[in-house]
């Protein structure tokens, strides 16, 4: 949500410009967001409008970094390899500083994050800062989850019954899932955190890998076709089971296309009987989980996901 005194917003509302901001959605955007996206986005070519090996030959050039707040000093950042399915992913573990109680140190929980990037793009640099803003972090999947609980409790003096997953956008997604999957397999798991999570990517595109606009049920993909920080063609190029899943925080942007399905499923997990804490950021893009130094509604995120892992995983 926007908090603080109305401003005037000074953005250019120009279609000529490249990758600008349409006119009619100007005024609901949070206006900081819109100096800095007039600043470093607009007139930009963005990834999804070159192919995806271009993109990785230098994704700097297509994805332009600002407003991410630095994140607090950590006791130690390690980064280790996990094993799955015959090859390594990277992991990336931000710790805080031992509490010794009786010359032992004390069991602590731990948050896992899955780093955002549809699920194509992204790396552990993604979400670096975000994890430090958590103290505890660490980047995979089911394989890295389970690779954590079994072969890394006792090394970094976890408690396997105190764990959260959650990540922003497609970390959102695999969060999700993983939160079934552990429910499935009877792993004690404390807290999901899906922010504007992508969970229902089969009812907005064909097989074809088209945006669906006869069939799609959810009007925000329409309504936010041409959005800043996420648009449905963006979604289009990145191509129930609910009962006994974890407490979840759920936050969706006013200004996302994929606003509508992540509150379609935090309504269906309360349905189901989950406890649910669910937020609509006013005036925000897709983006504003990583514009925390430049944005209030970042730093409120950051406030209230601190503040629910303290509680779930204390």
């Amino acid at each position: 949500m926007l908090f603080g005194e109305e401003q005037k917003i000074v953005g250019t509302g120009d279609r000529s410009l490249h990758n600008s901001i349409p006119p009619e959605l100007l005024e609901r955007f949070d206006p900081v967001f819109v100096d800095y996206y007039n600043k470093y986005n607009v007139g930009r070519v963005y990834r999804n409008e070159v192919p995806i090996e271009e993109f990785r030959k230098n994704p700097a050039k297509y994805s332009p970094v600002y407003g991410r707040a630095a994140g607090p000093d950590i006791y130690r950042i390690t980064e280790e390899k996990c094993p799955v399915k015959g090859r390594e992913i990277g992991v990336r573990i931000f710790e805080p500083a031992p509490i010794i109680v009786d010359g032992c140190a004390k069991k602590r929980g731990a948050y896992i994050n899955l780093h955002r990037g549809r699920w194509v793009v992204g790396s552990l640099l993604t979400d670096h800062g975000y994890c430090k803003q958590r103290v505890h972090g660490v980047q995979g999947d089911l394989e890295a989850f389970n690779w954590i609980r079994q072969e890394k409790a006792n090394e970094f003096n976890l408690d396997p019954d105190r764990f959260a997953i959650g990540g922003p956008s497609a970390g959102g997604h695999l969060a999700a899932v993983i939160a079934h999957l552990c429910r499935d397999n009877k792993i004690p798991l404390r807290l999901q955190v899906l922010c504007v999570p992508m969970v229902d990517i089969q009812s907005a595109i064909t097989p074809e890998g088209k945006f669906d606009w006869e069939n799609c049920p959810y009007y925000s993909y329409r309504e936010m076709e041409l959005s800043a920080g996420m648009t449905t063609a963006r979604v289009q190029y990145f191509i129930n089971n609910s009962w006994g899943l974890p407490p979840a925080l759920v936050f969706t942007a006013e200004m996302d296309p994929l606003r509508d399905e992540g509150e379609a499923y935090a309504e269906k997990l309360r349905q189901a009987g989950c406890e649910v804490y669910f937020t609509r950021v006013k005036a925000a893009p897709h983006s504003f989980v990583v514009l925390d130094g430049v944005l209030e509604s970042g730093k409120r995120f950051n406030a209230r996901v601190i503040e629910a892992l303290k509680m779930y995983l204390a």
